[in-house]
């Protein structure tokens, strides 16, 4: 990536030695290996995350990486400006199909609910992986470095997704949700993002970071769906409203 601010340099070069490169094979099922430029970290003040986020890093718990694969750049990551958003009539559907569930945003939690739900949603999505909702939130949610939330939904007295989020003053960070595979015609994950636009412009967020988004991948190439959107390439953030 050859964009950075100055400030980001210098904060990149003071860190460097806490991050090293981790070569495993592509997550997303290419013929590539992956790269991950990663450190562990303990917390972080909410300007230093925000820029970490605006230049291409995301968090796995409290490692802080992004991708640096040597022969494919698949991976994009991808932010909103929630003031800007115009939703399409797909989306206008999915806000309609989801106006009965109860939206309730608290600090992250954990209970045998929440691992239940996420359970099934593993292994519907991830029939291969071993990986539990257990797992997921002792390594993964619960370890963080920043202010993280959880927003719930339920259809009555029925936990039916979980997003977790990182905030900041003016940034939002959609780290994961999970839901009940048995109600994907719903388009929870749609839902989601449109709930978090909601939170973004009640709290008056600039930006609403929406993690990586990759063609050929559809969990991943439905956030491109919400625009005006930005990708970020080597030039910065470019406005893509096509």
């Amino acid at each position: 990536m050859r964009w950075q601010d100055q400030d980001f340099c210098l904060i990149e070069q003071e860190l460097r030695p806490f991050f090293f490169d981790a070569a495993v094979d592509c997550p997303y099922g290419f013929p590539v290996t992956a790269v991950y430029r990663q450190a562990m970290l303990g917390p972080l003040p909410p300007g230093l995350y925000g820029k970490f986020l605006a230049h291409g890093y995301r968090r796995n718990g409290n490692w802080l990486y992004r991708m640096a694969c040597p022969r494919c750049d698949r991976c994009v990551s991808i932010r909103l400006r929630p003031g800007e958003f115009r939703p399409n009539r797909n989306q206008r559907r999915a806000r309609r199909a989801n106006q009965d569930l109860s939206v309730a945003i608290a600090p992250l939690t954990v209970d045998e609910e929440k691992i239940a739900l996420c359970d099934r949603f593993l292994r519907a999505r991830y029939p291969a992986h071993r990986a539990s909702g257990r797992d997921y939130y002792a390594g993964f949610f619960l370890n963080t470095m920043t202010t993280t939330l959880e927003v719930c939904y339920r259809l009555g007295e029925r936990l039916v997704g979980v997003g977790i989020i990182d905030v900041g003053d003016d940034w939002l960070n959609a780290v994961y949700h999970y839901f009940d595979p048995e109600l994907s015609r719903r388009s929870l994950g749609t839902n989601n993002i449109l709930q978090l636009i909601d939170l973004c412009r009640d709290r008056g967020i600039e930006h609403l970071y929406l993690g990586f988004v990759i063609e050929g991948v559809s969990a991943m190439a439905y956030k491109a769906k919400f625009r005006p959107h930005y990708l970020l390439g080597a030039g910065g953030w470019r406005r893509q409203e096509r």
